[in-house]
Formats: C-alpha cells, structure tokens, sequence
C-alpha cells in the first residue's frame, strides 16, 4: 500500500498539471461536441466529387450559398474543382433566396439542371423546396450538400490555433519566471515589463524607425532596444537580489510600479498606433505550416528552456539552488551569478512578450 501511495505521489508530481490539463481538454471536448457543417474549401472538394460521382462529368449545376465569410472560399473552390473535371456550372448565386430565384429563372431557359450545390444555410431556403412545380424547364434538380458530422468545437484546428496564440505571450513571460521560482525567487515586475516593453517598442518604430514607413531593420533595431531595456530592469532587480540581499518580493514589486509608471510617462497615457502594418507579422502572422509565428516562437523557447534545464550544468545548478541554496554553496555553485541571471532572462522574455503582444494589438496603450 506504501508503495502504491509513493508511486501515485510521484506520479502527480511529476505529471499532475498534464494530467488536469488532460482533464480540462476532455471536459471541453465534451462540452462542445456538436454537429458540425462544412463550408471551408476542403468542403467544396468533397461535395464536388459527390456531385461527380452521381452526375457524371458532364453534370450541371448551380451553386447557391449566403453572404457568409466562408461562403465565397466555397463556392470558388467547388467551382473550381467542377470545372476541372468537366463538369458545367450554370451559375454561382451569392446573397439571399431572392437572388436564388433570379438565378433559378434564368436557368431554366438553357436547359436542365442536374443539381443545386449548398451549403447548410442555403440548402434550407424555401426556393428549393418546389423546384419541379415552380421551375419545371430545371427537371428535378437534386440539392446536394457537404455532409454533416459530429467534432467537439473545441478540438477544431482553428479554436486550438486560436488559444495558443492568446496564451503565446502568457507561455512565453512563463519561462523566465519558472526559471526564478526554480532558483526559489519570484518576479512580480513581468506584467509590467510587458507594458513597458510594448510601448517603447512602439514608439520606437514611431519616432526612430518612420513610423507608417519603417522598415525591416529599423523595427527590428526599436524591438530589440525594448528587450534590452526589459532585460536591464530583470538586471536590476538580480542585483537588488543577489548583491544587497533584498526580499524578492518587495524588489520585484517596486520593479513593478516604476516600469508601470514609466510606459505611462513615456506615451501620456495614450495609444501608440503609428506603426507599419507588417508589424503585425511576428504577432498575427502565420508562415511555417500554417501555424501563427507567435506560437512558433513560444514552441521554440520552450524546447530551448527544456533543453537549458534538463541537459546543462547551468539547469542542474539551478535545481540545486532551489533544492537547498546553502548546500549549492558549498558545492561549488555559483548561487549570485546563477540567480542573478534567471531574473535578466525572466525580463529578456518579458520583454520579447510585449513586443509580440504590441505586433498582435498593431499599437499599445500603458496599464494603469
């Protein structure tokens, strides 16, 4: 019985937050499972080899779906993929049942129809629910669209793709902390040094870097000066620390109100908005497999901050200093250089967060 308890002890130890994590995703899962109605390109391929399959390549068809966002990227889709295999499409009506008719009219004076492709929205239009008595010069036209199934909302690539790029500048100012509270310190300063690394990020590119016309090298030179200056609050607050033995607590917290005070000083309490339009591409930009540049960068540091504590000497001293800081003393560990370089990498990571938190807001504005 011991040794179960010890087993299950370590367990949780050592994967209890993934187990809870798996436990959240499961519950949402289940939450949101739900029919779902495919309007998306994939969609349209499938209906179209639907369509092909039962009409041959020499079918006719009208493709009727609503003003939706992902309406046209079907209908372009479906037609495309009808065409190239032969088949003939009538007409494509984008809009209301209105619209529909007048296509459904106009139709009907060059020859049969041999199906009407919709979406879900459109398939239930009232137009379509007497077609052979109201439009007898179609035939009878079948309507046809993507079939339906059953997916949790919340495991949909683009939901997930979502959350990890709302928490990507969270996870990323979370590396360097977990490294401080490793070493058994805190930093309370992080959310700030967001706040004042995304302003003067911003007003960099505004004053320095041309504004509207600032190009690749100035924003990034205005991007790396705001790290660099997150970075020498995180020094400051390791010297506080590790030279004049100061609580953490207290030092980080005194951090946390002058750099909150200085992004409100520096922009006078307003939004800082004249930045190019591609600086939005490390924080909303998608480049590599379709995944936001932002949650790439955050896979990165992780696999380096993993790579860092579990296979160097700098991640088994920090362990040690956690474990026991005067036991790492005496082993030879350098205890101050060690800590006083968790908290500059914590404020070199709060400070690349709030330059990918200003790219995802294209502008900021200081917390008060």
């Amino acid at each position: 019985m011991t040794s179960r308890s010890t087993a299950l002890s370590r367990f949780l130890a050592a994967y209890g937050m993934a187990f809870v994590l798996a436990l959240l995703c499961t519950f949402f899962s289940f939450a949101t499972y739900n029919e779902q109605h495919p309007t998306g390109a994939d969609a349209a391929r499938e209906l179209a080899s639907s369509i092909l399959g039962q009409f041959g390549k020499s079918a006719r068809v009208l493709i009727a779906v609503p003003n939706q966002p992902d309406a046209d990227a079907f209908a372009d889709a479906l037609q495309t993929a009808l065409t190239n295999s032969g088949a003939t499409v009538v007409t494509i009506v984008k809009g209301e049942p209105k619209d529909a008719r007048a296509a459904l009219q106009t139709a009907a004076s060059a020859g049969k129809l041999d199906s009407i492709a919709c979406t879900q929205a459109s398939a239930g239009w009232l137009v379509f629910a007497e077609l052979a008595t109201d439009f007898p010069a179609l035939g009878n036209p079948r309507i046809v669209q993507p079939q339906t199934y059953h997916w949790p909302n919340f495991l949909k690539r683009d939901n997930l793709l979502n959350i990890a790029n709302q928490i990507a500048v969270i996870a990323i100012v979370a590396i360097g902390m977990t490294l401080v509270i490793i070493g058994g310190g805190i930093d309370l300063s992080v959310g700030s040094l967001i706040a004042l690394a995304a302003v003067v990020a911003a007003l960099f590119i505004r004053d320095f870097a041309g504004a509207q016309q600032a190009g690749a090298l100035g924003m990034t030179l205005a991007c790396l000066s705001a790290i660099l200056i997150a970075g020498g609050a995180g020094a400051v607050n390791g010297a506080l620390v590790t030279v004049f033995h100061l609580p953490p607590f207290i030092v980080t917290l005194a951090m946390m109100l002058v750099a909150s005070g200085a992004a409100y000083l520096l922009t006078h309490g307003q939004s800082v908005y004249q930045v190019p339009n591609s600086f939005v591409w490390l924080g909303r930009g998608a480049d590599a497999f379709g995944l936001p540049n932002a949650v790439l960068l955050m896979a990165l540091l992780y696999v380096a901050a993993h790579l860092l504590m579990k296979h160097t000497v700098l991640g088994r001293w920090l362990y040690a200093i956690g474990g026991n800081r005067q036991a790492a003393r005496y082993s030879g560990v350098p205890v101050r250089r060690v800590l006083f370089l968790t908290y500059v990498v914590s404020g070199l990571l709060a400070g690349l967060g709030g330059v990918v938190l200003a790219s995802q807001l294209k502008n900021r504005r200081p917390c008060n």
